[in-house]
C-alpha cells in the first residue's frame, strides 16, 4: 500500500510539474495551474522565501503603520474627508474582531494626537523617510517575486513613492465614495423597488467590497514591481488574493471567537499577537497573488522550484556581444535607445540576468546609463569605431574577478597556462582589429526595439 501511494504521488508530481503550461492544452492548463497554485501556497505557508518577506513586512510595518496614517490623515483633511480613515483601518481589522475596533480606535487617537505641523523640518523629514522605507520593502518584496535583482533609480524612486503615499488615500476615497454615492442615488432607490433588480442590486451592493480588494490588489501588483506587468496577469493574481485575504478574514474570525486560550495565555498581550499574525497573514496573501501575476505572464517559470537564473560561460559572452551590438546599431542609425525593459523582450530571457549583464557592461566602461530618462536608457560610453570586439571578449571574460578572487591568486600550471594563452591568441587572431561599428555594418538587421530582426 506504501509503495501504491507513492507511486501515485510521484505520478501526480510528474503531470503537475514535469511540462510547461505554455505547452498544454487550455483546459488542461487551467487545471495543472490551480495545481501548482495549491502546492506553491502550502510550500510557502511551511516556509518558503515568501514566508520570510511577509516577516520582514510586519516588522517594517509597525514601524511604518503611525506614521503611514498620520500622512495619509494629513491629505485626506485638506479634502475634507479625514474621518474616512478608520472605517479603512477598521475593515482591514475586522477579521480580530471587537479586538480589531480597539486597535483602530487606539490608533485613531494616536494618529490625531501626531501634530505634523509641529514636528519642524528635521521631524517631518523622518515622518517621511520612515514611510517610503515602507514602500521601498514592498517594492523589493515584490522585486523578488518578479526575478528583479534591482530597485527603481532614486529619483524615480523617491517621486512615484510620494505619488503612492499622498495621492493613494485621495483615490480610495473616491472609489468608495463613488461606490457609496451610486448605491443612494435616486435612480439606484428606483431600481431596489423593481424585482429582481432589487436583489441584483442588493447583491451587487454586498459585492462591492470585494470588487474593489481585488482592483487594489490589481493596481499594486502592476505598479508595485519595478518590470511591465500586464493587466491580465495583475488581474488574475489580484483576484485569486482578494479572495484568498476575504476567506482567510472569515476563517481567522471563527478562530478568536472560539479560542479563549489566547486571552488567558497572552493576557494582555493577545491583541498584539494576534495582530502580527493578521498582519503576516495579509502580507503573506499579498505576496503570493504577486507570485500567482508573476507565474500567468511567464508560465515556463512555474517549476516546483524557484528558478535560478545562472548564466554559463557561452551565454554570458553571447548576451553580452548581444546587447552590445542591439545598443550599437540603434546609436549608429540615430534610433531611440533601448530600455531595459526593451532589451528584456527583445532577448525573450529574464530580466534579471539581462539587467545583471547591462551592470557588467557599464562596470567595465563600455556602456553608460542615461538615468535622466523614463525608463533609463543606455548608450554607447565610447565611439563604436574604437571598441574592440577581441577586448570585449577579454573584458567580460573577466568580469567578477577582485583582488580577493583573481587569476593572479591561482597556483599557474603550466600546461593550463600555455593552453589558455593559445584560446586568447586564437581569439585575437581571428578577431582581428574588428570593431563594433564593423559588427553594425556587417549586416543591416533592420533592428527596432522590439522588432524581430530580417534574416
Amino acid at each position: 500500500m506504501k509503495i501504491r501511494i507513492q507511486e501515485l504521488l510521484t505520478q501526480l508530481k510528474s503531470y503537475m510539474w514535469d511540462d510547461d503550461l505554455s505547452h498544454m492544452e487550455r483546459p488542461q492548463r487551467i487545471l495543472v495551474f490551480m495545481l501548482r497554485v495549491m502546492q506553491m501556497l502550502l510550500r510557502e505557508l511551511l516556509g518558503g522565501q515568501l514566508n520570510l518577506r511577509a516577516m520582514s513586512l510586519v516588522y517594517t510595518t509597525l514601524l511604518s503603520i503611525v506614521p503611514l496614517l498620520a500622512v495619509s490623515f494629513s491629505v485626506l483633511k485638506g479634502f475634507g474627508v479625514h474621518n474616512s480613515v478608520e472605517p479603512l483601518l477598521l475593515n482591514f481589522l475586522e477579521p480580530l474582531g471587537p479586538k480589531g475596533a480597539e486597535i483602530t480606535g487606539n490608533v485613531i487617537n494616536f494618529v490625531d494626537n501626531v501634530k505634523v505641523g509641529v514636528l519642524g523640518s528635521v521631524g517631518f523629514a523622518l515622518l517621511i523617510y520612515t514611510v517610503i522605507a515602507l514602500v521601498q520593502k514592498i517594492e523589493a518584496a515584490f522585486n523578488f517575486v518578479w526575478q528583479i535583482d534591482h530597485l527603481r533609480p532614486l529619483s524615480q524612486r523617491i517621486s512615484n513613492y510620494l505619488s503612492v503615499i499622498l495621492i493613494g488615500p485621495a483615490l480610495i476615497f473616491i472609489a468608495i465614495s463613488f461606490s457609496a454615492t451610486v448605491m443612494e442615488h435616486g435612480w439606484t432607490q428606483r431600481l431596489i423597488t423593481i424585482e429582481p433588480l432589487g436583489t441584483l442590486v442588493f447583491f451587487a451592493g454586498k459585492l462591492i467590497p470585494y470588487v474593489l480588494v481585488c482592483l487594489a490588489f490589481t493596481m499594486i501588483y502592476m505598479f508595485i514591481p519595478n518590470t511591465v506587468v500586464r493587466f491580465r496577469a495583475a488581474l488574475v493574481g489580484g483576484v485569486l488574493a482578494g479572495v484568498i485575504w476575504k476567506i482567510t478574514g472569515w476563517g481567522f474570525a471563527a478562530f478568536i471567537a472560539n479560542s479563549s486560550k489566547y486571552a488567558v495565555i497572552y493576557s494582555s498581550f493577545a491583541i498584539l499577537i494576534l495582530l502580527l499574525i493578521w498582519m503576516y497573514l495579509s502580507w503573506l496573501i499579498l505576496l503570493v497573488g504577486s507570485q500567482v501575476a508573476f507565474f500567468v505572464q511567464f508560465p515556463k517559470y512555474m517549476t516546483l522550484h524557484r528558478v535560478r537564473f545562472v548564466l554559463s560561460n557561452r551565454l554570458r559572452e553571447q548576451l553580452a556581444f548581444q546587447i552590445m551590438y542591439l545598443v550599437a546599431y540603434n546609436h549608429h542609425h540615430n534610433r531611440p535607445p533601448w530600455d531595459l525593459e526593451q532589451l528584456v523582450e527583445y532577448l525573450s530571457i529574464p530580466g534579471e540576468p539581462v539587467h545583471r549583464m547591462i551592470l557588467v557592461l557599464v562596470d567595465a566602461g563600455y556602456l553608460v546609463e542615461i538615468s535622466n530618462e523614463d525608463p533609463p536608457v543606455y548608450l554607447p560610453l565610447h565611439d563604436i569605431d574604437t571598441i574592440r570586439l577581441v577586448d570585449l571578449l577579454t573584458d567580460i571574460r573577466a568580469a567578477g574577478e577582485s583582488r580577493f578572487l583573481s587569476l593572479q591568486q591561482l597556483t599557474p600550471v603550466q600546461a593550463i597556462v600555455q593552453l589558455m594563452s593559445g584560446l586568447q591568441g586564437a581569439c585575437g587572431t581571428d578577431l582581428g582589429e574588428r570593431t563594433l561599428k564593423s559588427l553594425v555594418l556587417d549586416v543591416d538587421d533592420g533592428l527596432e526595439p522590439g522588432a524581430t530582426p530580417v534574416r
